[in-house]
């Protein structure tokens, strides 16, 4: 009995035994395995560190997405996958930032990384979300000025990027970059102060090997503008012997020749010729160049020599089916557009038909119209839906005057983010030539709302308002905040004094209108609210002048009424007899 139990015993023990050992063994394995995988881990990620230092993008996206299958949550393997979609220019790149964003929702960095890739493609509503979720604490940082400053770019407005590019200089003044970007934007400044500080900037980024280029074409540009030729003939100079030099800063080069002596610019621009027809590209920037500065009929002489086969596809074609609209060669253009097949140029070869067939057949011809309308859809079907092909057509229909297609077109434009601040631009012009003015002031408030912060927007808005009748209330506030933001821009200050005018406050309207430079008040557009509010405030004389300059002018309708109140208000003021020449009272026996 006592054996039995001792055996037992010692089973139970062995079986204890044994049982401890299978887990420190199972441990073990699980910790080794573990230890295994870490180790893995490290050396994938190791590898892909390794071969993105090495450029070697697609063998490192490969590693960094094994791992990021394994962990998806892997910061490191999410940030190369970002790195390299970056620096192949591909979209992606948007979602790998976004996931970091999403798992570092506090980190600043992470955000602006995030708003800068969905800046370099285009989607400005993802930008500008992941700006908002930028802590208050972090948003006066240089990073966040100059995000928000292309951002505004995108968006158009340049005001609001110029602000946000001088706070990040504010914030580091050493760094170059900072420097560049604001220097590049101001040049173009009307402030004289503004554009020779970036200028003096400019010219010390020139010994900057990074900004070397960039500096050297915007000195260029600038000294070419303001018809300084020794300047810019340092400029090209210099320009056409950087290692960075392109094709189109040839063309920058030639602007300045042009200007300097006719005769050497036409000896520079045969030899340029040579040089483009030996590139598709270049020879399409080339013929588009001359286009746009008065050469387009040199162009069609020059075509006629060059093989057919270096013009017969995009973009060589599109430029030289402009060369012709450009002359107006309309039977030239019917005969290049009539066969053929551009491949993803089509619509614009179908588009280049149509205006031919629409001049060639000019007049109540109903057949014509027919060619055109067929022409022009199918034309619409090519291009719908595809933002880029919308684009060019609706430049192309309103360069040639085709309001209706224009119209349509720039609607649909418009509603791509990247491109709504031009289609509002156009719009707007539209409206205001087909003095459709009920039109005009919501694309204005669709305006207002994408670009808050531009005072001049703000004044239209608030002036057509009032003119109109339309959100009163609205108007006036609109008015106040224009002048509050740009006291000196006039539109800004007759917008306010005009708001004021019509809130029975002339006086105060008054004294904002002699607060602004004379000289600055005899545009027309600005002379109709200034004699109006002279007339309110029985400066009479001063009011005849500004009349004077308003009728000399091209008004706007509601201008016109305007002035028609101006004029009528005159008249009777100047019907009044003064208090010497009024009879005497009734009964009054005259002296």
């Amino acid at each position: 009995m006592f054996q039995r139990q001792l055996r037992r015993g010692r089973l139970t023990v062995a079986i204890a035994g044994l049982t401890i050992a299978f887990l420190v063994c199972v441990f073990f394995v699980s910790y080794g395995s573990k230890l295994y995988e870490n180790w893995r881990e490290r050396r994938l990620l190791h590898q892909a560190t390794t071969l993105l230092q090495e450029g070697k993008l697609d063998k490192a996206a490969q590693m960094a997405q094994e791992l990021a299958r394994r962990h998806p949550d892997s910061l490191a393997a999410l940030s190369i996958l970002a790195d390299t979609a970056e620096r192949q220019n591909l979209e992606e790149a948007v979602a790998w930032r976004e996931r970091i964003a999403r798992l570092l929702p506090k980190d600043p960095e992470s955000q602006l990384n995030f708003a800068s890739a969905a800046l370099r493609f285009g989607k400005l509503d993802l930008a500008r979300e992941a700006l908002n979720r930028v802590s208050p604490g972090d948003l006066d940082t240089a990073a966040f000025h100059v995000v928000a400053g292309w951002l505004a770019s995108a968006e158009g407005n340049f005001a609001e990027q110029e602000e946000q590019f001088a706070a990040a200089v504010k914030k580091e003044p050493k760094n170059d970059l900072y420097q560049f970007n604001l220097a590049a934007l101001q040049i173009r400044s009307k402030d004289a102060e503004k554009s020779k500080d970036a200028r003096d900037t400019l010219e010390r980024l020139i010994t900057i090997t990074p900004y070397r280029t960039g500096a050297l074409r915007a000195l260029l540009n600038d000294a070419v503008e303001r018809n300084d030729r020794t300047a810019a003939d340092s400029f090209a100079q210099q320009l056409q012997m950087s290692p960075e030099v392109t094709f189109g800063d040839y063309l920058l080069c030639l602007n300045f020749y042009r200007k300097l002596d006719e005769k050497k610019f036409r000896q520079l621009l045969e030899k340029v010729k040579p040089f483009a027809a030996r590139n598709a590209s270049d020879l399409a920037a080339l013929i588009e160049w001359m286009n746009q500065n008065g050469l387009a009929a040199d162009v069609v002489k020059w075509v006629g020599k060059l093989p057919p086969a270096r013009l017969s596809s995009p973009p060589a074609s599109v430029a030289v089916a402009a060369a012709y609209t450009t002359v107006k060669n309309w039977s030239r253009l019917k005969r290049w557009t009539r066969t053929g097949n551009w491949g993803d140029a089509e619509y614009l070869r179908l588009a280049y038909d149509a205006i031919a067939e629409r001049h060639l057949r000019s007049g109540n011809d109903s057949s014509a119209n027919s060619e055109f309308e067929t022409l022009w859809q199918s034309v619409a079907e090519l291009s719908k839906d595809v933002p880029e092909r919308e684009l060019m057509l609706a430049r192309l229909a309103t360069k040639w005057e085709l309001a209706n297609q224009a119209e349509e077109l720039w609607v649909r434009v418009e509603e791509n983010l990247t491109m709504r601040r031009e289609a509002f631009d156009n719009l707007r012009q539209l409206y205001r030539a087909k003095n459709e003015t009920t039109k005009l002031y919501s694309v204005l408030q669709r305006l207002h709302e994408s670009s808050p912060n531009e005072a001049p927007i703000t004044a239209d808005l608030a002036r057509l308002g009032l003119n109109l009748g339309e959100n009163t209330e609205s108007s006036h506030q609109l008015a106040k905040e224009a002048y509050d933001r740009a006291p000196n821009k006039v539109d800004c200050a007759v917008t306010y004094a005009f708001s004021l005018h019509r809130l029975a406050r002339n006086a105060e309207a008054l004294t904002i209108i002699q607060s602004l430079p004379p000289e600055r008040l005899h545009d027309a557009h600005a002379a109709v609210y200034v004699a109006l509010m002279l007339v309110e405030g029985n400066e009479l004389e001063g009011a005849k002048d500004y009349i004077a300059a308003a009728e000399n002018g091209k008004l706007y309708p509601e201008e016109k009424k305007l002035l028609e109140e101006a004029k009528t208000k005159l008249i009777a003021a100047f019907a009044i007899p003064s208090p010497a020449e009024s009879p005497p009272p009734s009964g009054t026996p005259p002296l």
